[in-house]
């Protein structure tokens, strides 16, 4: 049986809701009074982090593995919808930020100014950004929740957006101001990827691709004492966190207790690799043949 996450989930997003909060504002307002281009597109994308946050409670919400009368494969699909919520909102950040670099190469923009103390405020903002990522990940990998697995890969490619931000900044207090448009470019290319590596990742377990390879299943089948044979081998989920696999199954039993206790052996086995796992299995007579190992 998949446990149910929720709470924990639900307390690592309200956490790091607040931080991000507490990122975006300080961001939003050393990048106006810097007037950096490359700043306040960090802080657009630090909005889609706090988005993120809530659209994860949301989901988190909604998303119980139980089942009941209307999902009687339970909910766990909804924690899927809010990380591909997540990488929606990466590709906006992505398409303002290009939009906001080239509107200043056309248009042109008033001169950034950074000060050291504006400096030293990006750097808090770059620490509070590595314990959040880290955090989410360590509970994330822990639970098994993608929604926080997702979005620790979002706030990730913030560490590495607000690296290059300071750096640029930086470049722009020794007097290249170019820097700090030319950096605009390669922090939409990280948020896009950002973006692609959790649809990517999330996309699977939407569309019910297989999650474990048929003759997998048929080797651990047919090493049960009086399985002949199985076949039409269908699975789908997500190892390790919840898995459905269901197979017709050929055993050489003379009543239906003798096939009920192979039945179980083979479920047992399945359950031993690859729990949480929920196996429907079809039991067929020694008469009947096929070599479909799947659809």
């Amino acid at each position: 049986m998949t446990s149910d996450n929720r709470a924990a989930v639900r307390k690592v997003l309200i956490i790091t809701l607040l931080l991000n909060i507490f990122v975006m504002v300080l961001k939003a307002v050393v990048g106006n009074l810097t007037g950096s281009l490359s700043l306040l597109a960090d802080a657009l994308h630090s909005v889609t982090d706090s988005a993120n946050n809530i659209l994860g409670l949301i989901a988190s919400r909604f998303s119980s593995p139980k089942p009941d009368r209307d999902h009687p494969y339970g909910h766990l699909k909804f924690e899927a919808v809010g990380a591909l919520g997540i990488s929606a909102f990466l590709g906006i950040a992505c398409f303002e930020i290009l939009q906001g670099a080239v509107e200043r190469i056309i248009n042109g923009g008033k001169e950034v100014k950074i000060s050291p103390p504006q400096v030293w405020i990006l750097l808090i903002v770059l620490g509070v950004n590595i314990f959040v990522a880290f955090y989410e990940r360590a509970v994330g990998q822990r639970v098994k929740s993608p929604i926080l697995i997702a979005d620790a890969k979002h706030t990730m490619s913030d560490i590495w957006v607000t690296i290059s931000v300071i750096g640029g900044l930086i470049g722009v207090w020794l007097g290249v101001q170019w820097l700090d448009l030319v950096l605009a470019f390669p922090v939409a290319l990280l948020v896009f990827w950002s973006g692609w590596t959790v649809l990517k990742e999330n996309l699977p377990w939407l569309v019910d691709e297989m999650a474990i390879a048929p003759e997998v299943i048929h080797d651990i089948a047919l090493s049960v004492p009086g399985v002949v044979n199985c076949h039409d081998i269908a699975s789908r989920g997500v190892l390790g966190r919840q898995v459905f696999i269901e197979m017709h199954l050929i055993v050489d039993a003379p009543d239906v207790e003798r096939a009920h206790r192979i039945t179980e052996e083979v479920e047992r086995r399945l359950e031993e690799r690859f729990n949480p796992v929920r196996i429907l299995i079809h039991v067929e007579p020694p008469t009947y043949q096929s070599n479909q190992i799947t659809f």
